[in-house]
């Protein structure tokens, strides 16, 4: 898949010029794809953005990971109610990037209650306060409902420096937000100004991967298994090793930036919003 110069992460914008037309993502609604997971686990999910959505159905209500753009509301519900007619009744945001969490506003407003990260809820305040959450959980919480659970876990920095993860223990399925994205032109992407770290994202999927999960739901991409997750947790530590080595010798911005695209799948978007952070980090 090829990136356009497009990505839904809110504070990412923030401070950047303007992109062009192909980049005002947020604004149109997208088509949106109903996969199943487990009998009562599904995966509302957009090609490439806004972020995946994960449904657990339970008969009380339904528990979600990440609510999309504002704009995708309508579809988003739209495609729940093709397999249950609950309310929701909980979101877990991911992290604070308004493609997981635009949709904040208009679920709460229908009784939904919001849950994150206490750095998420920070970012939220100052990004956009309409979709600051209602609940904060740190390091660990859970939410229970119908007789199921979501296990909340925050195990350090990486995308931003408020993700957390939810595991479904009886689907041994995990839903990962953007620690973890999954497929062709999606490579790990630091948001320096929301707190993200290279630097300290492998030893967090490594405690990712000490969870008892077999499936993995992405923030972007497509649902896959835990093998998928180790390989990320492997190129991200080739990706610091790299990194550290590269700065160190002050090669330069177009030497790093070359490997990038190499080795690690970099295209324009990532370039332009992750090399200069990415060298700050490691002088």
């Amino acid at each position: 898949m090829k990136i356009k110069v497009s990505l839904g992460v809110s504070s990412l914008l923030l401070g950047c010029v303007a992109f062009s037309a192909q980049a005002q993502f947020g604004t149109e609604a997208v088509e949106l794809e109903l996969i199943k997971v487990k009998d009562d686990l599904y995966v509302i999910h957009g090609a490439y953005v806004p972020g995946n959505v994960t449904a657990l159905i339970t008969n009380d209500g339904v528990i979600l990971v990440d609510d999309d753009f504002a704009v995708d509301h309508d579809n988003l519900m739209k495609k729940l109610r093709e397999v249950t007619n609950q309310p929701v009744k909980y979101v877990i945001n991911s992290h604070y990037h308004n493609d997981h969490s635009g949709g904040n506003a208009k679920l709460k407003a229908e009784g939904t209650l919001a849950v994150a990260s206490i750095a998420a809820r920070t970012r939220m305040l100052a990004a956009s306060p309409q979709d600051a959450v209602n609940i904060t959980v740190e390091p660990r919480g859970a939410v229970y409902l119908g007789g199921k659970v979501a296990e909340i876990y925050y195990f350090g920095r990486g995308h931003t420096d408020g993700d957390v993860v939810v595991l479904f223990p009886h689907d041994r399925t995990l839903a990962a937000g953007d620690l973890f994205t999954h497929g062709e032109g999606l490579p790990q992407l630091v948001d320096h100004a929301g707190g993200g770290s290279q630097k300290e994202w492998t030893a967090t999927l490594d405690k990712v991967l000490a969870l008892d999960f077999d499936a993995v739901v992405p923030g972007h991409g497509t649902v896959t298994n835990k093998q998928a997750v180790r390989e990320a947790r492997d190129l991200s530590q080739r990706e610091t090793e790299v990194l550290t080595q590269m700065v160190k010798q002050n090669r330069s911005p177009a030497d790093i930036e070359a490997v990038l695209r190499k080795e690690f799948g970099f295209q324009d978007f990532h370039i332009m919003m992750s090399l200069t952070g990415l060298i700050s980090e490691f002088k």
